[in-house]
């Protein structure tokens, strides 16, 4: 999730007042189930950390315990949230007959995901892109603290074609490559075509590359017989036409069946829709075959 600055402090209170309802709710557990008070305690180490998160300003590097190794992160807010996607609501779970399956992460971010997939399956090969320098350092960083094995990580961006693009650094989990002229004021990153990664079976490809997915979906998407699940955050810019019908038609004619989750949601749209770093709309879509 993608978090302004104006709205940050609103996720702060909600995420503090989460955790400690969380921290209150071990405790008690210990007390009333003292034969629990290992895994309770676990937990109350667990939310304790979080809750430390909570009260750290943005953009703040900072490192957490929350996994019982020392994990850095860039950004607090945008952690709590991906967190929570990811680790309590566990969003890219999935099952696989393959105990190594192969899984490519583009817009790895700092290794959340991969942490993720990592303990879901300890033996997967997974391919990780992450295009901004600054958070490609802690995603390193992260991936070699937990000496992980088979696992890729790629400093450049996912797109069409094998080329230089102006790249827009935003400090957290929103980097993205610019969409005009007048942004380009940030530097500039190699990119990889992602087609010439799915020549072989792959069991999950999550895509979650700020606005470029139709670009490189329209790309590839023919090979996507070799693609088992299918992740995609559909981004939709204020300043840019929507193309939603067009990443539907293309996972459609894949083969794939769709489920779409909305992540930002929108209770009274056509009162104005509530504008998130130059987002009105952001989507989770989840494509599996049948």
């Amino acid at each position: 999730m993608k978090i302004d600055v104006d709205t940050s402090l609103n996720y702060s209170n909600k995420y503090s007042k989460i955790y400690i309802n969380y921290l209150f709710t071990n405790l008690v557990k210990i007390l009333i189930k003292p034969q629990q008070w290992k895994e309770q305690l676990s937990k109350f180490k667990t939310n304790l950390a979080l809750f430390k998160l909570t009260k750290t300003k943005r953009y703040t590097l900072v490192h957490t315990n929350v996994f019982r190794k020392d994990f850095e992160v860039a950004d607090s807010i945008s952690f709590l949230w991906t967190y929570r996607d990811i680790f309590e609501k566990q969003i890219y779970k999935f099952k696989s007959d393959n105990q190594s399956p192969l899984i490519i992460d583009c817009g790895a971010n700092i290794g959340l995901s991969v942490l993720y997939f990592k303990q879901l399956y300890p033996d997967s090969h997974i391919i990780a892109f992450e295009p901004d320098s600054k958070i490609f350092e802690i995603l390193k960083k992260n991936v070699n603290n937990f000496e992980f094995h088979n696992i890729e990580i790629i400093q450049k961006a996912v797109w069409s074609s094998e080329t230089v693009l102006e790249f827009i650094s935003e400090g957290a989990d929103a980097g993205r490559v610019a969409h005009s002229e007048s942004e380009r004021n940030n530097y500039q990153v190699s990119t990889v075509r992602l087609r010439d990664y799915l020549d072989k079976s792959i069991d999950l490809l999550k895509i979650d590359i700020e606005g470029a997915e139709i670009e490189v979906i329209k790309d590839c998407y023919d090979l996507f017989f070799n693609v088992k699940k299918l992740f995609v955050e559909y981004h939709s810019f204020v300043d840019c036409p929507q193309h939603l019908d067009t990443l539907l038609k293309l996972l459609r004619e894949s083969g794939f069946r769709i489920y779409i989750q909305e992540t930002n949601s929108n209770t009274q749209p056509f009162l104005g829709c509530k504008i998130n770093l130059g987002m009105d709309m952001l989507l989770n879509i989840f494509a599996f075959r049948e």
